[in-house]
């Protein structure tokens, strides 16, 4: 099977990861990178491939089968580089969020299904190893039915966050939509839809004009309930950045969780992975059963690399698909707009055209 041909479109701090594990790859190899910025093009590494100053100039360079785009441009500009790459009949992968808006998104996922050119998302926490066996568990009825959830969002980040990007201190730059996305698309792929959603948020420690903390209340169309703690500003580790190890730039927190599954016949927590049961009697006067399952570890980038080259092959399905990048993305305005509003939101009555930092 030949080599996959990758053009990366944006070389800033995901798109610099992605040149790296492109150039790590056996099933791929760098087309092209694209940067319109003259000082990000002049302090990348030396690569054995073209660099672009815009996206027309790379198509027009680029051509022939076994070709994907991965887009990780500013959020801002993912409809018109994905619909380009999608234009010229390039499998493409874009960086979460899908799009700005849902008006966006929903346009980038009709193109792409009326051209049959497959379009991923790179939501991907889905590609962990530690998500594929609690995803297989729930599937095969270990847990019995799902009832409740609890996740954990809870980190402190310093001020130097704000102070290198100061849109992260205004209107859409709070950590509902900076990282509560995250935990909606894992939720979702381990749980299903979601039917509604209720939020309270509070800036009182940073005062900024966007929220530092919130809670999150989920209904799940099956039935199942969900809590949700997020901030920013909070001194602990239980978060999936401290305990999932997947990346190394974060401390490792041991033996801690940032998720708990249960359901009717046990509970799962993520991602230590224990899994408690009971034996033939199940009453909280009865001890658990835990057992502890061992994923083996694996970069999840690495595997969603992987799967984006087979479905460049065409001998694999995305993992996620520009579908659930969407329904993703209208689940988190939707907690957003719950916020602001203080009101039950339901995801599917969302108006199209909200962004983030409201209408």
């Amino acid at each position: 099977m030949s080599v996959v041909r990758i053009l990366v479109v944006g070389a800033g701090l995901i798109g610099r990861r992605h040149l790296e594990l492109v150039a790590a790859s056996e099933e791929c190899e760098l087309a092209g990178v694209v940067e319109p910025a003259a000082s990000a093009r002049a302090a990348l590494p030396d690569l054995d491939a073209p660099v672009f100053g815009s996206l027309a100039d790379a198509l027009r360079a680029a051509s022939g089968p076994g070709l994907g785009a991965i887009i990780a441009t500013p959020n801002r500009f993912h409809r018109d580089h994905a619909l380009a790459c999608i234009g010229a009949g390039l499998p493409t992968l874009v960086e979460k969020p899908l799009a700005d808006t849902l008006e966006d998104a929903q346009e980038m996922v009709a193109v792409a299904a009326a051209s049959g050119v497959p379009l991923l998302v790179g939501h991907h926490r889905r590609h962990s190893p530690y998500v594929t066996v609690a995803r297989d568990l729930i599937r095969a009825g270990t847990l019995g039915r799902i009832v409740a959830v609890t996740a954990s969002i809870l980190f402190y980040k310093p001020d130097g966050y704000f102070d290198s990007a100061p849109w992260r201190s205004g209107p859409g730059g709070g950590p509902i939509l900076i990282n509560l996305i995250h935990e909606v698309d894992l939720l979702r792929a381990l749980c299903g839809e979601v039917e509604s959603v209720h939020a309270m948020s509070s800036s009182a420690v940073r005062r900024f004009p966007v929220e530092d903390t919130a809670v999150v209340t989920m209904r799940f169309e099956s039935g199942a309930l969900a809590t949700i703690a997020l901030s920013d500003t909070a001194v602990c580790s239980r978060s999936w950045e401290h305990t999932a190890r997947e990346n190394p730039d974060y401390p490792h927190a041991r033996d801690t969780d940032c998720y708990v599954i249960a359901g009717t016949d046990g509970s799962l927590s993520i991602p230590t992975m224990r899994l408690e049961t009971y034996g033939t009697t199940k009453s909280w006067w009865e001890p658990l059963q835990t057992t502890f399952l061992t994923p083996a570890r694996q970069d999840p980038l690495v595997r969603q690399l992987a799967n984006f080259c087979g479905v460049v092959h065409g001998t694999e399905r995305p993992l996620v698909t520009g579908r659930d990048g969407l329904e993703s993305l209208r689940v988190t305005l939707a907690i957003a707009e719950a916020a602001r509003t203080g009101s039950t939101v339901r995801p599917r009555e969302l108006p199209t055209a909200l962004a983030p930092g409201g209408r």
